[in-house]
């Protein structure tokens, strides 16, 4: 009987170590956060920064959260386990009165995912041009309005804006657009280029760190 009892004795404490590991693991799985990582347009001072923080504070378990206004970089953790959509950060962006440029995550699990538009239909017989043109801004979150404006416009292959140089070098099909119908497009959002001067209303609604130097266009 004494070997008996001690025996099932035995029994219980290994089971019971068993659940404790168990639930410490299971602790540690819920414990896991996804990352996020979003560039954000419209970010121009700390108050706009507050509001975008505010608005996330909607996500129940958000942790970690940093804000750029220099870049519009915004990046948080949130529970792995509520598996958070690319598409839901995007919409809370929006709620809170500003653009997302560009959204990725790396998941808890080592996946990585990222919220991209899809890419444009390109036709087999288009006649690739480069060609650059002087676009005024100030840091990288005008390189992304920038770059994003050229890319939306039909026609556009390519675009890169170089921060330093003001230059924005664009490749496009010539049979579906031109360099001064670009430079237009650009303008519309607020930038000045070389040759079209950005209406003030679009200009004033930059954010405060993108007032850039304006610059007076030079007719053709």
């Amino acid at each position: 009987m004494v070997n008996g009892t001690k025996t099932n004795k035995m029994k219980r404490i290994v089971i019971i170590c068993i659940l404790a590991i168990l639930g410490v693991s299971g602790v540690k799985a819920q414990q896991g956060f996804d990352q996020f990582e979003v560039q954000v347009d419209g970010l121009g001072c700390p108050f706009c920064a507050y509001g975008l923080e505010k608005k996330f504070k909607e996500f129940k378990g958000i942790r970690q959260v940093k804000i750029d206004i220099e870049t519009g970089n915004f990046t948080f953790a949130f529970p792995a386990e509520k598996a958070l959509s690319l598409q839901a950060v995007e919409e809370q962006v929006k709620k809170a009165g500003y653009t997302p440029i560009a959204a990725s995550v790396m998941r808890n699990d080592g996946r990585m995912e990222a919220k991209h538009e899809s890419p444009k239909k390109v036709d087999a017989n288009a006649k690739k041009t480069m060609a650059s043109t002087r676009v005024a801004g100030n840091c990288e979150m005008c390189k992304a309005r920038i770059e994003k404006a050229a890319m939306e416009h039909q026609g556009v292959l390519s675009a890169s804006w170089n921060k330093d140089t003001k230059i924005l070098e664009v490749g496009y099909d010539e049979k579906a657009t031109s360099l001064e119908a670009i430079e237009k497009a650009i303008a519309k959002i607020g930038h000045d280029t070389e040759h079209h001067r950005a209406h003030a209303e679009a200009y004033e609604n930059l954010p405060g760190c993108c007032h850039y130097e304006r610059i007076d266009a030079v007719k053709k």
